[in-house]
């Protein structure tokens, strides 16, 4: 067998089995608007709440690490994965999230080559870099970055995936009573 027929027999297993999870993750979709006005009314609950992290980042990282990812939607990510991974795995992914209208990733990731983000920092900050991320995204008319492990979206499917992203991170807050 050659190299390129391996890799076709392998793309096409992938696609098989992609669209059978689409099918099973499609059944548990979330009640939640992913929209960046959905999530900007969530960030606002949160800036006058008293919160606990439950993971391994505190709010700051989370504020911060989730703004870093519109703003590099819109100026580029500073590393990509393969064109390969892109064209498949990640956009089955993509699709699996979309379909489930949650995602899941390693919450403590950071996103490839972006800076590095301190473990404490003012929360303000935090909280109004990530509000003016999701308003500069909002409003951006221009051409947007391809997504470092999604490929090419439309800017319905990154405000989707913002808000998906945004949500998942919040699984780690907690409100204090």
């Amino acid at each position: 067998m050659n190299r390129r027929n391996f890799l076709s027999g392998i793309l096409a297993s992938g696609v098989v089995i992609g669209a059978g999870g689409l099918v099973w993750v499609g059944n548990g979709s979330n009640n939640r608007a992913l929209t960046i006005d959905a999530s900007l009314e969530t960030l606002n609950r949160l800036m006058n709440a008293e919160i606990n992290t439950l993971g391994d980042w505190g709010i700051y990282q989370i504020l911060v690490h989730s703004a870093q990812s519109i703003e590099f939607s819109m100026i580029g990510f500073p590393e990509h994965k393969s064109a390969l991974f892109k064209s498949s795995a990640g956009k089955l992914a993509f699709a699996a999230f979309s379909a489930k209208g949650e995602m899941t990733h390693g919450l403590s990731d950071a996103i490839p080559g972006a800076p590095a983000i301190e473990a404490e920092g003012d929360i303000n900050y935090a909280y109004q870099r990530l509000k003016q991320s999701m308003i500069n995204f909002a409003n951006y008319k221009g051409p947007l970055a391809e997504h470092f492990a999604y490929g090419a979206l439309e800017k319905w499917q990154y405000e989707q995936a913002h808000a998906m992203h945004f949500y998942n991170h919040l699984l780690e807050v907690e409100l204090e009573s």
